[in-house]
């Protein structure tokens, strides 16, 4: 059984990760699914999250493939190694990956919602702002 810790630890290999709308290769380039996806693979999870999406992705297909390949649970019952689905504008359309510190998630636009630059995989506190965005919760088949 894949623990929880190790999905974070494998989670961080992936920051400093280039942005790359679609990407799936680890220091090369990676979107927020492709961080997910990759992470997924390193452990043999069932299915992956495909990359045939447009700039903003149909939050229903993205919900689709999130059940399909994931359990959806309450977002109070979120912890470390989960996922998280948030909305920025709208519909949710972006996921990270819950770590002891927050969040760590790949985004391509300077972000007020952390204060950090992005552009890349980061991990940084998971703040109000963030929380407010939170739409729905899923965790890896298979880990501890």
């Amino acid at each position: 059984m894949t623990t929880r810790q190790q999905i974070i630890d494998e989670a961080r290999t992936w920051l400093g990760t280039p942005f790359h709308h679609q990407g799936r290769l680890k220091g090369v380039g990676a979107d927020c699914a492709g961080v997910v996806d990759g992470v997924a693979r390193a452990f043999g999870f069932t299915g992956n999250i495909p990359a045939n999406y447009g700039r903003q992705p149909d939050k229903n297909a993205m919900k689709r493939v999130l059940d399909e390949h994931m359990d959806p649970i309450p977002v109070a019952e979120a912890t470390i190694a989960d996922v998280l689905w948030f909305a920025f504008d709208g519909d949710p359309q972006h996921v990270g990956i819950i770590t002891d510190i927050g969040i760590l998630h790949s985004y391509s636009l300077r972000s007020h919602l952390s204060g950090l630059e992005a552009g890349r995989c980061v991990e940084h506190r998971l703040n109000d702002l963030w929380r407010k965005r939170i739409r729905g919760a899923w965790r890896f088949r298979g880990i501890d």
